[in-house]
């Protein structure tokens, strides 16, 4: 997928391994969300990282 062209790249896979590190990257968060009662330092930094996940989903087709 390019500027010019939004179609998604066939011969794209997705990455099996992507979707796990996601996985498990929002359960270590969560976890330090719970143990640090809503520092705002951390409530910022999970909300950017799930902000640059959804633009990387949305940039890749979905293929994480």
């Amino acid at each position: 997928m390019s500027p010019e062209n939004p179609t998604p790249d066939p011969t794209l896979v997705p990455d099996p391994d992507a979707a796990k590190h996601v996985a498990e990257a929002h359960r270590i968060l969560n976890g330090m969300r719970l143990r640090l009662e809503k520092h705002p330092d951390l409530e910022e930094a999970i909300a950017n990282l799930e902000m640059a996940l959804s633009i990387l989903t949305t940039k890749t087709a979905g293929l994480l």
